[in-house]
């Protein structure tokens, strides 16, 4: 069962990582995932956005919720000088 302070726990770990490197792993569904590098432009209330880098030239915003990470359809991990250090 999901507890409200897992949540809010989430929420308050992403918001401290905005604006930080992150490596972003994304379940697409029927066995498809989603891996790319990015940075954690935005936290709303019920929303997280991450900008992901595709090119020098173009950039792609994407957004999830906090429960796609505390159900594991999404995975972040922190990264500090080209170094996974920390998962949130």
């Amino acid at each position: 069962m999901i507890q409200k302070k897992d949540f809010s726990q989430i929420k308050r770990d992403i918001e401290t990582c905005v604006g930080e490197r992150i490596k972003l792993k994304a379940n697409k569904g029927r066995s498809k995932t989603f891996e790319r590098e990015g940075i954690i432009e935005q936290s709303y209330p019920s929303v997280f956005v991450v900008r992901l880098d595709f090119d020098c030239r173009s950039a792609r915003r994407i957004s999830y919720s906090y429960t796609d990470v505390l159900t594991k359809s999404v995975e972040i991990v922190l990264l500090k000088d080209n170094r996974a250090i920390e998962v949130c």
